[in-house]
C-alpha cells in the first residue's frame, strides 16, 4: 500500500521516493492540496519550474482532448531528464488514461491535484495500491497544524506578536490552507520583517466583522449592557447581519449559558466550566463567559431562551419586520439582565 499519513507525508514532500510515477494529492482542503502539489512541482522541476521539463494541465483540456496527456508522457523532454506534469481537479475519468501510461512505463512523474476522494474511487485506489504510486491525502487543519504555521511564518520574518495572540489567531483562522496562508501573508506584509503584531492590528486586518459584531450583540445583552447594546447592534447592521442570523445566535449562547449553569447548580465551579467547555471559549471572552454564567440563574435562561425562540417563529412569519422583532426581543433580555 501507498498510502501516506501523518508524518510520512511530510517526509515525502521534504524528499520523496519516486523518480517516475504516480503522485495523487487529494482531500477536502483545496488549499492544502494546491499547496502540496505546488511543493512536488517545485522539487521535480525547479523553482522557477523548468518549462521544457513542466506541462500543466486542467482536467477540462484534458477531457476535451483525450490524446494530449498521452502525447506529453510519451515525448521526451527536449534537454533530457524527467517530464513532470501537474494535473488539476482530476476526475476518475483520468484512471485508466494513467493506469495505462504507468504500464508503459513512461518516464514521467504525474502529479495529480484530486477533491475528497472516496476510497472505493479509482483513482485513489490505484494511487494507494500501486508501487510505482503514492497517495497524499490533505485534511483540513487541526489546531495544532494551524499553531505551527503561525509560528513557521512570522518566525521566518522574525516577527514578534503580543502576548497570547497566537492562541487568539489560531481561533480566528479557518482551516483552509490557501485561506490561512493569505491571512498570515497579509500580517507579515503589514508587520515588516523584525515587525511587531498585536492584537488590534489582527483584529483590524483579520476579524470576521460580522462574526465579532454579533458576538459583541449576544455578550451585550447577556450582562445587560444597554449602551454597548446599541452600538454592538450599529455595527452588526453595518456588516449586513440578519436579524434572524442573530437572533438564532443568541438563542445558542443563552442555550449553551443554560447548560453550563446546570452544572454550576450541580457542584462544578465557574472557572472549572469555563476553562473546559466545548467548544473553547476565547479567552477574550472567558471574563464575559464568567460574568453571564454568575448574573443568570436557570429560571432567567429559560425565559430569555423562551423568549428568542417566540421570536425567531414571529420573524419568519414577518420578514420584513424580522429588524424590529429581533430588535425588541434582545432589548428586553438586555433590561432583564440589567435588572439582576
Amino acid at each position: 500500500m501507498s498510502a501516506l499519513k501523518g508524518r510520512d507525508i511530510e517526509k515525502f514532500l521534504a524528499r520523496p521516493d519516486l523518480t517516475s510515477g504516480l503522485v495523487l494529492v487529494y482531500g477536502p482542503d483545496t488549499g492544502l492540496v494546491s499547496e502540496n502539489a505546488a511543493r512536488l512541482v517545485k522539487y521535480f522541476a525547479g523553482d522557477p519550474p523548468d518549462p521544457e521539463s513542466l506541462s500543466q494541465l486542467h482536467m477540462s483540456e484534458i477531457d476535451a482532448d483525450p490524446q494530449r496527456l498521452g502525447i506529453l508522457a510519451r515525448s521526451p523532454s527536449l534537454f533530457g531528464g524527467q517530464t513532470t506534469i501537474r494535473i488539476r481537479a482530476a476526475t476518475n475519468k483520468l484512471a485508466p488514461t494513467l493506469v495505462e501510461l504507468l504500464d508503459e512505463g513512461a518516464q514521467a512523474l504525474f502529479v495529480v491535484e484530486g477533491a475528497d476522494l472516496k476510497p472505493s474511487d479509482a483513482l485513489r485506489k490505484h494511487a494507494e495500491a500501486r508501487k510505482d504510486a503514492r497517495a497524499l491525502p490533505c485534511y483540513a487543519d487541526t489546531g495544532q497544524t494551524i499553531d505551527t504555521l503561525i509560528r513557521e511564518t512570522f518566525a521566518a520574518a522574525n516577527i514578534a506578536l503580543e502576548a497570547d495572540l497566537a492562541p487568539m489567531l489560531r481561533d480566528m483562522l479557518g482551516n483552509d490552507r490557501q485561506v490561512t496562508r493569505s491571512e498570515l501573508q497579509k500580517l507579515v506584509l503589514y508587520a515588516g520583517d523584525g515587525g511587531r503584531l498585536t492584537r488590534d492590528d489582527v483584529m483590524r486586518l483579520c476579524g470576521d466583522n460580522a462574526a465579532l459584531a454579533i458576538d459583541a450583540v449576544v455578550d451585550s445583552i447577556a450582562t445587560g449592557h444597554a449602551r454597548r447594546f446599541d452600538d454592538a447592534m450599529t455595527r452588526a447592521a453595518a456588516a449586513g447581519t440578519d436579524a434572524q442570523r442573530l437572533l438564532i445566535v443568541a438563542m445558542q449562547h443563552f442555550s449553551r449559558l443554560r447548560a453550563m449553569r446546570a452544572e454550576i447548580d450541580a457542584g462544578a465551579s465557574v472557572d472549572q466550566i469555563v476553562s473546559r467547555a466545548t467548544p473553547r471559549i476565547h479567552f477574550s471572552r472567558k471574563a464575559g463567559f464568567e460574568q453571564q454564567l454568575r448574573l443568570w440563574n436557570d429560571d432567567g435562561l429559560a425565559a430569555a431562551c423562551n423568549r428568542l425562540a417566540a421570536a425567531i417563529l414571529d420573524s419568519r412569519k414577518s420578514g420584513p419586520l424580522a429588524p424590529a422583532i429581533g430588535r425588541q426581543a434582545l432589548l428586553a433580555i438586555c433590561m432583564a439582565a440589567a435588572r439582576r
